[in-house]
């Protein structure tokens, strides 16, 4: 069974990757400062416990992860969201033909696995994610990135139905769509 290194030195061998995944998550540096240094102590309490199933980097992620999930669950419960979404027509508008089409195809995308390691691309992805509405990506953040469930992602935001959480998450990556063609797949 693996064992853990020194805890001492997580924050230099892990703490930049843990805090660049809370920062994408969360859109907040003192906010993913906070969430990094609550896993570390998380971690540390919970070092006994580990199994080494994973490596010492997955196994601090997962903890981030649940640390996050809790954050947004905590601070929905404290600020409640009105259920109205916001008119979007203009945007699907020009997105799509009478036919429900794409009025302008998505690019080709040659290589997607190397496109996806690459660092541009995730700070490409972080600033249009900064860039939607903070109800629209707190949205996409926990179902695309944080593969949270629909009906879990309804209760942590006070969302009113299922249906809604897709009509938002479809604006959401119609959006990401449009800033990704330009600051990414356009450059």
């Amino acid at each position: 069974m693996p064992q853990l290194s020194d805890p001492n030195t997580w924050l230099d061998q892990h703490g930049d990757a843990l805090f660049r995944y809370a920062l994408l998550r969360v859109r907040n540096t003192t906010l993913a400062e906070d969430l990094v240094q609550e896993t570390l102590l998380a971690a540390l309490k919970a070092r006994a416990r580990y199994a080494g199933e994973a490596s010492e980097r997955t196994w601090l992620t997962g903890i981030l992860n649940h640390k996050i999930i809790d954050h947004f669950r905590q601070a929905h419960r404290e600020q409640p969201f009105a259920d109205s979404l916001p008119d979007d027509e203009d945007i699907s508008n020009d997105l799509f033909n009478e036919r429900g089409h794409w009025a302008n195809p998505p690019s080709a995308w040659a290589n997607p696995d190397q496109a996806f390691e690459q660092q541009k691309f995730w700070e490409a992805l972080a600033e249009c994610v900064a860039r939607l509405p903070p109800r629209l990506a707190e949205l996409f953040t926990l179902r695309e990135i944080n593969g949270m469930e629909t009906e879990e992602i309804c209760k942590v935001l006070n969302i009113s139905t299922t249906n809604n959480a897709w009509v938002m998450l479809s604006r959401a990556r119609m959006q990401l769509r449009q800033c990704l063609e330009i600051k990414w797949f356009g450059r």
